[in-house]
């Protein structure tokens, strides 16, 4: 005789096929959203659920949309604010992970799931705070980049993957998405192409030093391995699989706590985006124009570039004083005339 399926299993079975069906159908192939975008939703549901598991103790197999109310997306929201410190920005990207999958369900099933679906936008985003751009000082960078254990084969690879990522000041998210076959270091100008937001590819040059390393880098972890392998990759009995954004975030936040013990003053809460951040300031303080500031980051937009990295820091700012103080009357009369100038002078 068969057994009968209660309405708590069909509930969540509902609930993994519709999310599955949303992450590996909807998402790439009915919306075609970039795999950044992909990946960054899955990990936002994922982190959800694992919420849903360890914090309100539900086990996973029978987690359905239900389990998706306000109560529990609001007290989601405060738990990664306060006990995993993840910046406004973060909280609010996964929480429109949570807002697009179940407007997905609802129009799939909107006779039991608008409810919730309504029920979830009455959860609003974090306020952004104008808090200053936290970066690396050049001493903390360096002390970070060295923290790996490099006599271990992990050490090594995590090095790796940190100097990579401050040399081209790339997302995490293509940092990880990032292959051997996108390495071009036989050009004349070596680069590695980055598939970025909007799905646009952009070509970042790699500095001497860099190249040395990554020649290193390849011939111990990707000699007998296909060009599409992740350049970075953990293995787990002998089965290659990516490495995920928390998994870095987690690597940054331990090695950070090395130097902070090693007698190093770090930032309070270190994290991923940082090591972007610098690597644009770093420029940004030597020289380099906004405009390739913003190619370099895959800014689609300048504004978003200057509204990030176009502040002075206390040397910039007592370089361009002591400037302004021995400059000719004459030049300076130009500057104020200068239509840009006048519109950051003239602006409430």
């Amino acid at each position: 005789m068969k057994k009968k399926i209660s309405s708590a299993a069909k509930d969540s079975a509902v609930f993994w096929e519709l999310s599955k069906d949303y992450i590996n159908h909807q998402l790439p192939v009915i919306q075609n959203a970039s795999s950044n975008t992909v990946n960054s939703y899955r990990t936002g549901l994922n982190l959800f659920i694992d919420y849903l598991e360890h914090q309100k103790k539900l086990s996973r197999d029978s987690i359905t949309f239900t389990d998706f109310s306000r109560d529990n997306i609001k007290d989601f929201m405060g738990w990664m604010r306060t006990e995993k410190n993840y910046a406004e920005k973060t909280c609010n990207l996964r929480l429109t992970a949570i807002h697009s999958l179940l407007e997905y369900a609802a129009n799939e099933n909107s006779v039991d799931l608008m409810s919730i679906y309504m029920e979830s936008k009455s959860v609003d985003g974090l306020t952004l705070s104008d808090a200053p751009i936290e970066y690396f000082e050049a001493h903390q960078m360096e002390a970070l980049l060295n923290a790996p254990d490099t006599d271990r084969k992990t050490g090594r690879r995590n090095q790796m993957m940190l100097v990579l990522y401050y040399d081209t000041g790339a997302r995490i998210s293509e940092l990880l998405a990032a292959t051997p076959e996108n390495l071009h270091l036989s050009e004349d100008v070596p680069f590695i192409e980055i598939f970025g937001k909007g799905r646009q590819y952009r070509n970042v040059p790699l500095m001497d030093k860099t190249i040395d390393h990554l020649k290193r880098y390849l011939s111990e972890f990707h000699r007998d391995k296909h060009q599409n392998t992740p350049l970075f990759y953990a293995s787990t009995h002998g089965i290659v699989h990516n490495l995920s954004p928390d998994s870095v975030e987690k690597m940054i936040k331990d090695y950070s706590k090395k130097c902070e013990e090693e007698g190093i003053n770090m930032p309070k809460n270190p994290h991923c985006h940082m090591i972007r951040k610098t690597r644009a300031m770093d420029l940004y303080k030597n020289g380099m124009s906004l405009a390739h500031i913003q190619q370099l980051l895959g800014h689609k937009s300048i504004s978003t570039t200057s509204g990030f990295y176009a502040f002075a820091t206390l040397d910039t700012l007592a370089s361009a004083m002591s400037k302004a103080n021995n400059a000719g009357t004459s030049s300076a009369q130009k500057k104020w005339k200068d239509e840009e100038i006048q519109k950051v002078i003239y602006r409430l």
